[in-house]
């Protein structure tokens, strides 16, 4: 019998899930609802129960925004300080009685567009800022970019998140962008670059050579390859 995998993607703003074959492909529409605010734990996981109360789906694969190791996530920037250290693969196992792999939500969404050849970097502009970095399609996890000095004493997420696009405006966010994909090119000499996100649809300027805009979707499709890696 096919095996079902309810695919989850955890963002600051909105919560997605889609059903995918056993081949990645959607077994039905994109189910979308707003993040509870405050984005505690316990509204979010009642918010993934009730996505998927009608579904029909034998696994759970969860990107989540944030660093995860072993289901344990261990940050959480854009939601609350109470996800640190909350046991989220565990929590949606027993809610939803089916195996849960929870990972990275750039990781899950570069899981989904990346070809497997050579080094390949994602990027996703939402909320916040993800990052994903893939050799010969193995995973590095956790690779927590955003966070890190870019320019003028200030983050990849604090020039490039949505609060920096609303505060700047979206000529000034392009050209942070710019700048920032020529960093990422000298720093990690990828052969490609994908960027995904809510926000790419706010790109204004032609993109380089290897650079690759990847739909949304990516982000719920790569919880197929992510039993594929364990």
């Amino acid at each position: 019998m096919a095996i079902q995998t309810l695919a989850v993607d955890i963002g600051g703003s909105g919560i997605k899930v889609m059903v995918l074959d056993e081949e990645g492909m959607p077994l039905g529409e994109r189910d979308r609802l707003e993040t509870p605010q405050p984005a505690y734990p316990e509204p979010v996981l009642l918010l993934i129960e009730t996505l998927a109360k009608d579904k029909v789906f034998d696994r759970v694969s969860v990107g989540f925004p944030g660093v995860v190791r072993n289901g344990v996530t261990e940050t959480a920037a854009n939601l609350t300080p109470e996800w640190i250290g909350f046991d989220l693969g565990k929590a949606l196992t027993q809610r939803l009685n089916k195996p849960t792999r929870v990972i990275n939500d750039a990781d899950m969404q570069g899981l989904g567009a990346i070809a497997g050849q050579g080094v390949e970097l994602v990027i996703t502009l939402g909320t916040g800022f993800g990052s994903a970095l893939f050799v010969d399609g193995k995973l590095v996890p956790n690779l927590e970019m955003g966070h890190h000095p870019f320019r003028k004493g200030e983050t990849y997420e604090q020039q490039l998140g949505r609060a920096a696009l609303d505060a700047s405006g979206k000529k000034k966010w392009n050209e942070h962008l710019q700048k920032a994909i020529a960093t990422l090119e000298n720093l990690f000499n990828y052969d490609t670059l994908y960027i995904g996100g809510g926000n790419t649809n706010r790109i204004s300027f032609e993109l380089p050579p290897r650079v690759k805009i990847v739909p949304n979707v990516s982000g719920l499709l790569g919880g197929i390859a992510l039993w594929k890696e364990h």
